[in-house]
């Protein structure tokens, strides 16, 4: 049962809740950065969505003093899982970091495919390769959004949640990209990352049919490169910074457009 429990006298995170609604719920707090510097407990969250919390959840949830929700999701994710939670109080952004039409008729496949279609689809690694190229893309395609995300931050938009879905990939790499404005080490940025295949964290995967052959060991083994957490796949965005902008100092300051003084209140805000 979740219950709320009072920060410890170092000041390190809280013990993880045991939320029943909500997947993939940590607080990054704790992370090591530059300069001896760590994380601030209570102040960055990551999730997977909202839309199931129950009522224990929400009292957990309103518990935390939230400023602000980043959901990442888009109208088709809405449409599937259904609106988040109200918590009173808490601003509600949606920044959408993957568009509706794309992939529709590959995630119809991923639902509804038989072994065949799938094998086609995902096999051979070709399932991990589209992951490692979605987490590329978003890195390249939305500084925008992710701009706007740490522009909020370095402002009054904290204590903050972020969260997509499964609370995985488009939460993963915003919350990858905060992190690495705030100066922590990608080992300890991946580590984090990682968490999310833990038995208890991980998306609940939706077939179209209940029948043994739609989840027998071939099919998920062939679903699985979409729904874990690896390594490949955050290094692949790591790749996308060097190889565009030359690192992440250049990444940040060009391609979000981050001026000193907002990485200094941003870091001001989030760290230890």
């Amino acid at each position: 049962m979740t219950q709320q429990i009072p920060p410890t006298p170092t000041g390190a995170p809280q013990p993880e809740p045991e939320l029943t609604g909500v997947r993939n719920f940590r607080d990054v707090g704790g992370l090591p950065a530059s300069g001896g510097r760590r994380v601030r407990p209570g102040r960055l969250f990551r999730s997977g969505h909202l839309a199931h919390a129950t009522e224990t959840d929400t009292e957990f949830l309103n518990s935390l003093g939230l400023h602000t929700v980043f959901d990442f999701r888009n109208d088709a994710d809405h449409a599937l899982e259904g609106p988040d939670v109200e918590l009173p109080g808490v601003r509600n952004v949606n920044i959408p970091l993957s568009d509706p039409a794309d992939g529709r008729e590959f995630w119809k496949m991923v639902r509804d495919g038989d072994l065949e279609q799938l094998r086609g689809l995902l096999g051979d690694g070709r399932g991990a390769a589209r992951m490692a190229h979605s987490y590329r893309a978003i890195i390249a395609n939305r500084t925008a959004e992710h701009s706007l995300v740490l522009h909020a931050l370095a402002g009054d938009s904290v204590p903050a949640l972020m969260h997509c879905a499964a609370g995985k990939d488009r939460a993963g790499l915003s919350i990858a990209v905060t992190l690495l404005a705030l100066g922590v080490e990608r080992e300890a940025i991946v580590a984090d990352y990682l968490e999310s295949n833990a038995p208890h964290r991980r998306y609940r995967l939706r077939r179209g049919s209940d029948a043994p052959e739609a989840r027998s060991p071939e099919v998920m083994e062939l679903l699985s490169p979409l729904f874990d957490a690896r390594a490949a796949y955050l290094t692949a965005a790591f790749d996308t910074i060097d190889e565009t902008w030359g690192g992440v100092e250049a990444y940040l300051a060009e391609g979000l457009g981050l001026a000193p003084e907002t990485l200094a209140r941003l870091r001001a805000g989030l760290l230890d």
